[in-house]
């Protein structure tokens, strides 16, 4: 007999959120055990969370246990293109609170352990055991995966992205920027750490030699370089904080689960962070596995392989259309040929003036 119903190998939010999924559903689950590395770790990351994302977070009671300070809601969005072309979005126009949420990471993170303490059904194990259904989400970089019968297809875009915290002379007014051009992809995420309604989560897209150039600037000459990219944007941007970079790449996994496993989050799929949705879609996959696993039959199998394909029907198109969305705007904006040029930022133009076209892509990205 099996010590647990569920083994999980991965740490991070993706990990976390589904071990307290089970945990609610009456199900004895183990989870990776924290890395004790990680902790003296800097992480500069943020996450723009969707409504469904915020929805999931509150039924696992962690949303709530989050300090004030490190969620901000986005009330607006001020996208320009490369020839003068602008996009905006408002939450009032959608008729919500709010666009997103920007999250801080390690803050979530801490959100998630705590929870797990009082979930009496989870162990954290440095070995993870055999179990009826094996979940790998130990990210993009899963070693794990290598020992089932999947195939990894990566894309590397030949970009590598940058991220820091950053500080403004003037309040952020919950308006997250971004701004698409030949051949980077900048967005500043409204923050209040470290300086409350003034501070922006960076994230930086460029080709990788312009990257590893911009990684090599001493802190002013850095500053002065994205002061200068971010034009018609906050002023004044100053770094509160060290540099990260990740390469970029578009990335998935076939198939995705098969008799008694499956993988979810970034060990199943990688998109561009263009668009914020990487951890969005690895939530989604929690939602949806918790729920399939919920609605079984009496009598199946948690690791039975046509179970598991239910979940994995409910989440192709998700994933797909997102992978391809990022991957068009990629491609899209990597272009300097003049016709192409022109041709987006018409485009641009012309959604910005579409009120329902605009409606309908607020409301896709808000519930995921």
């Amino acid at each position: 007999m099996h010590a647990v119903d569920v083994a999980i190998h991965g740490r991070g939010a993706v990990a976390s959120s589904l071990a307290l999924a089970l945990n609610q559903q009456g199900l004895r689950v183990a989870v990776s055990a924290p890395d004790p590395a990680n902790a003296a770790r800097t992480d500069v990351r943020a996450y723009a969370l969707n409504r469904a994302s915020r929805r999931l977070l509150q039924q696992l009671k962690v949303w709530e246990a989050l300090p004030a300070d490190a969620v901000t809601a986005v009330h607006d969005m001020d996208v320009r293109g490369d020839g003068g072309a602008h996009l905006g979005f408002s939450s009032w126009g959608q008729c919500v609170d709010a666009l997103a949420w920007i999250v801080d990471a390690p803050a979530l993170d801490a959100a998630l352990q705590q929870a797990l303490q009082f979930a009496p059904l989870v162990q954290h194990l440095a070995l993870i055991p055999d179990a009826p259904l094996r979940v790998f989400a130990d990210g993009k970089d899963s070693v794990s995966r290598a020992s089932l019968p999947v195939r990894w297809e990566r894309h590397a875009y030949g970009h590598t992205a940058i991220a820091a915290r950053l500080a403004s002379q003037e309040p952020h007014a919950n308006v997250a920027h971004q701004w698409f051009r030949a051949p980077d992809v900048l967005a500043l995420l409204p923050f209040d750490r470290p300086a409350a309604g003034r501070s922006f989560a960076l994230v930086w897209s460029l080709p990788r030699h312009e990257a590893e150039r911009l990684m090599q600037l001493d802190t002013a000459a850095f500053e002065g370089e994205l002061n200068h990219a971010a034009v018609g944007g906050p002023p004044g941007l100053r770094l509160t904080s060290e540099r990260a970079t990740w390469p970029l790449a578009l990335a998935s996994a076939v198939p995705v689960c098969g008799a008694g496993w499956v993988l979810i989050g970034d060990a199943a799929h990688v998109v561009h962070p263009l668009a914020g949705q990487g951890l969005n879609l690895g939530l989604g996959d929690v939602q949806a596995l918790a729920d399939t696993l919920r609605q079984r039959e009496a009598w199946r199998a948690l690791g039975d392989e046509r179970l598991l394909h239910r979940y994995a029907r409910e989440r192709a198109w998700p994933v797909w259309a997102m992978s391809r969305l990022t991957d068009a705007l990629v491609h899209g904006f990597a272009s300097n040929n003049n016709w192409l040029r022109e041709l987006r930022n018409r485009g641009m133009g012309l959604v910005d003036r579409a009120a329902p076209v605009k409606r309908w892509l607020a409301t896709q990205a808000l519930e995921g």
